[in-house]
């Protein structure tokens, strides 16, 4: 995937390599050691968050644009799927929340979404 200055990739052994600009996500060397068994990456326009096959969430780069899921980090958990904008990501539970991070006004705010909870079709279960 790639976003304005940066690029991530799979290698065959279901790691992230990364290149480009090290504030969009260039440099994923904080978060080297958890890019293992990644299923798929997404990309906000500065910021990739990584799926992992077990359904945690690995993210990294502009910290306002979605590579900081800290607020969220305990939320973030068998994951099924992501959804990203330019400035946010969105992940899709298996138990059928939403939680959202990145730029608050843009997408990236959970509280706005927190009632809202999605059914599982039976494709993604």
């Amino acid at each position: 995937d790639a976003i304005d200055y940066a690029f991530a990739a799979l290698n065959s052994n279901k790691e992230v390599i990364t290149w480009g600009s090290p504030s969009y996500g260039g440099d994923s060397s904080d978060v080297k050691d958890k890019l293992t068994n990644i299923k798929t990456i997404y990309a906000t326009s500065k910021a990739f968050a990584a799926l992992k096959e077990n359904g945690d969430v690995v993210t990294w780069g502009d910290k306002y644009n979605g590579g900081d899921s800290s607020d969220v980090k305990d939320e973030l958990f068998n994951i099924k799927e992501i959804a990203a904008t330019d400035h946010a990501f969105a992940a899709l539970r298996s138990d059928g929340k939403v939680i959202a991070w990145g730029y608050e006004t843009k997408g990236g705010s959970s509280p706005n979404i927190e009632n809202i909870k999605y059914i599982v079709p039976n494709w993604l279960e």
